[in-house]
């Protein structure tokens, strides 16, 4: 009897780990399946378009983050150019043609404003200062060398099985007869025109329609991004093309317990959407805030009002959780933290260093969310890039700090240090400072430039998220190292002065710019009086730095005798 009574409780054993089993094979077969039952089952969701990347991480310029990365995923990206060898690496020969050819004079087409021709927009980027011409490009001045004779054709990307293949294969970008780059997405339209003096040209039109792109194109295809303290991910668009997504965040919530006023941060889930209106709580350290979506899309249009164009285009769009997100990815641990809350709202949160938990879940109304989408660059098995430690960079650390913030004269030996002996790249800091500044943005710990422009070459202004958090201060240690330095190009100088005028008034560009948006209003309106009130700090500290060191030390002339313009005009 005692025998069969052990026997049993074998089988009894044997028969809970079977179960135990077969629910784990089901539950990781289940997101398969239901998202066959909503798409036909021959889409391969699981490669990307791995033409891109947009990081800022230190390690940035060895790898690309995504999730999605196939060991050959570099491949159809470069068989989707019709006639394009697929064999062997492409060494830059002289007399390879370039991607663009010079196809004579354009006439300049501001970007057009909601008024029409008559917005303020429109009129600054009319002004002289705003119509100065770069350098004449060589093969070397551009990021890819490409025959102009080379087309866009989906088909031949469709023929590698790992594509999606959503939509009919004829439904936007086949040759038409038009000229080649014109059959180019737009998202390639804009890596092509990278050059070494800027991101983009003031005037290409396929910017504002590559910001059109980002907030309506479908997606098919999201995974979380690698690395990084909050929540982002990556999503595929079904012309290839890849951005970055920030949503929205919680906000720092408040409670009043008699008469005590206590900042819920990191217990319990009391946090409400967060709002335009609200601040970076005062004892809130900068490493430790939350990046804010909205800030990415402000950061773009402030800086191509500047002029700098160093941004890559960004773009607010509301994206349904559901359809967009849960029921396209392939990335189970994302798609394992989706629930629904007890208000029936869609949440998700995803996995990251900090704010990824349910009190930290990203909640729809009902699944919608609002976020940004920032254009990749080219990835980086194309076009490599380099990560350079800011000089300037704050200690991360409660109590200690940086070197610059105790040694007035730090400046001094960052000159004698490559690459800001000899190029121009203190200027380019002095330019990052003043952006920085403006938006109050503190967390620029790192920056990046393309390797193939070696240390002549502009600063990507990426990831700046943590701009825009504070209108009610201005935080002036962001800009000490201008103080430092007293450098700054003429050309910058002369644009502050400009947007310091009433009739170009920086808070009044941005509000009209912002305004297209589809997230409008981007930035609460005393963000933006606070634009105004910085940029006359900005100003002052230049005229300091004058009146001590002379105009000729101070005042950097990137401006040919023909550019030159008077700073009363």
């Amino acid at each position: 009897m005692k025998m069969i009574l052990v026997r049993r409780f074998r089988v009894l054993i044997l028969m809970v780990f079977l179960v135990a089993c077969a629910l784990h094979i089901v539950l990781d077969l289940l997101p398969k399946l239901e998202r066959r039952a909503v798409r036909p089952s021959g889409h391969n969701k699981h490669t990307l378009r791995i033409l891109q990347d947009f990081s800022s991480d230190p390690s940035s310029n060895l790898t690309s983050h995504s999730l999605e990365k196939l060991p050959a995923a570099a491949e159809p990206a470069e068989g989707a150019l019709q006639g394009q060898d697929r064999g062997g690496p492409r060494p830059r020969d002289p007399a390879h043609r370039p991607l663009l050819r010079d196809p004579g004079p354009r006439r300049s087409v501001p970007p057009p404003g909601p008024s029409g021709d008559s917005s303020l927009l429109a009129r600054l980027f009319e002004h002289p200062l705003y119509q100065m011409a770069i350098p004449p490009l060589t093969e070397d001045d551009v990021l890819f060398n490409v025959n102009s004779d080379i087309r866009f054709n989906p088909k031949a990307a469709a023929e590698k099985a790992d594509w999606p293949r959503e939509g009919t294969e004829n439904e936007e970008f086949l040759p038409t007869g038009e000229a080649a780059v014109d059959s180019y997405p737009n998202w390639l339209k804009f890596h092509v025109g990278i050059n070494r003096y800027e991101l983009y040209s003031r005037h290409n039109p396929a910017i504002e329609a590559l910001l059109r792109d980002l907030s309506a194109q479908k997606i098919t295809s999201v995974a979380m991004k690698s690395g990084g303290t909050q929540l982002k991910l990556i999503m595929t668009f079904q012309n290839y093309g890849q951005a970055l997504f920030k949503p929205m965040k919680k906000s720092h919530c408040t409670l009043s317990l008699e008469g005590f006023t206590v900042i819920n941060h990191w217990s319990h889930p009391v946090f409400s959407r967060q709002t335009r209106e609200q601040e970076t709580p005062p004892d809130f350290f900068y490493f430790s805030d939350y990046e804010r979506h909205n800030a990415e899309i402000a950061a773009f249009h402030l800086d191509r009002i500047l002029d700098f164009r160093r941004v890559p285009p960004v773009a607010g769009r509301m994206v349904n959780m559901t359809r967009e997100i849960r029921d396209v990815t392939r990335d189970k641990k994302l798609w394992r933290t989706f629930f629904i809350s007890p208000a029936n709202n869609i949440c998700f949160y995803g996995e990251c260093s900090y704010y990824c938990s349910t009190e930290h879940a990203l909640c729809g109304k009902p699944d919608q969310i609002e976020g940004s989408l920032a254009a990749f660059l080219p990835d980086l098995s194309v076009a490599k890039r380099k990560t350079w430690r800011n000089p300037w960079r704050r200690s991360y650390h409660k109590r200690k700090k940086a070197e610059w913030e105790v040694d007035p004269d730090y400046c001094e030996e960052v000159k004698q240090t490559p690459p800001y002996d000899s190029s121009h790249r203190v200027l380019d800091v002095m330019d990052m400072t003043i952006f920085d500044f403006l938006m109050g943005n503190m967390d620029r710990h790192h920056y990046e430039t393309f390797e193939k422009f070696g240390n002549e070459t502009f600063i990507i202004h990426l990831d700046n998220g943590r701009g825009f958090g504070k209108y009610s201060h201005d935080e002036l240690s962001i800009l000490v190292p201008l103080q430092q330095c007293c450098r700054i190009r003429k050309s910058t100088y002369l644009r502050l002065q400009l947007l310091a005028k009433e009739e170009y008034k920086l808070s009044l560009l941005m509000a009209e710019s912002l305004r297209r948006d589809r997230v409008a209003p981007v930035l609460y309106q005393p963000h933006l009086e606070a634009l105004d009130r910085r940029l006359r700090v900005v100003l002052q500290a230049v005229r300091d730095c004058v009146e001590k060191d002379g105009p000729h030390s101070v005042v950097e002339d990137d401006l040919g005798p023909e550019h030159r313009v008077l700073p009363g005009r």
